[in-house]
């Protein structure tokens, strides 16, 4: 018997960054809002019946706020529809955002592991850009999310 088939898309979120400096109501990146968008972007461009069919495998499986870096996984047959729909999504609530494609793959593990360099990279530019303001608090999140990356599963 064969299982069901997965990939797995490593992504990278980025924000307006004018939006950001304004300080008025900071967009956090979560599954939800990510999910969300992606979904209403599905049904925008492929209607109901294209929404139902990539429903089935459809998740965002991990996202890191502080780096801006998401997993998503979707059923072999559908992820191409899913990846366009996502280089469609324009906005996150009433912020401008685009996705950037970093790693495709067809096992977690694969995925993992490009997740977890991206990850790794993207913090250490984040600590430069950031300096001697960065918190205890801040490292402390980082860690956590790299270790819900260690233990993605199906």
């Amino acid at each position: 018997m064969v299982g069901f088939k997965n990939r797995y898309m490593v992504m990278e979120v980025f924000l307006d960054p004018n939006k950001e400096n304004l300080g008025d109501d900071p967009i956090v990146i979560t599954q939800f809002n990510i999910s969300k968008a992606i979904k209403d972007s599905i049904l925008v461009n492929f209607g109901e019946c294209g929404l139902a069919s990539t429903l089935g495998s459809f998740q965002v499986k991990y996202v890191n706020p502080i780096t801006k870096l998401c997993v998503i996984r979707a059923s072999r047959e559908e992820y191409q529809k899913i990846w366009s729909a996502i280089s469609m999504v324009r906005s996150i609530g009433n912020c401008p955002v685009l996705f950037n494609l970093l790693d495709l793959s067809g096992s977690i593990k694969a995925c993992k592991n490009a997740a977890l360099k991206c990850d790794e990279l993207k913090f250490e530019q984040y600590k430069l850009m950031i300096g001697a303001c960065l918190s205890a608090d801040v490292t402390q999140h980082m860690q956590n999310c790299l270790e819900k990356i260690k233990i993605l599963e199906h």
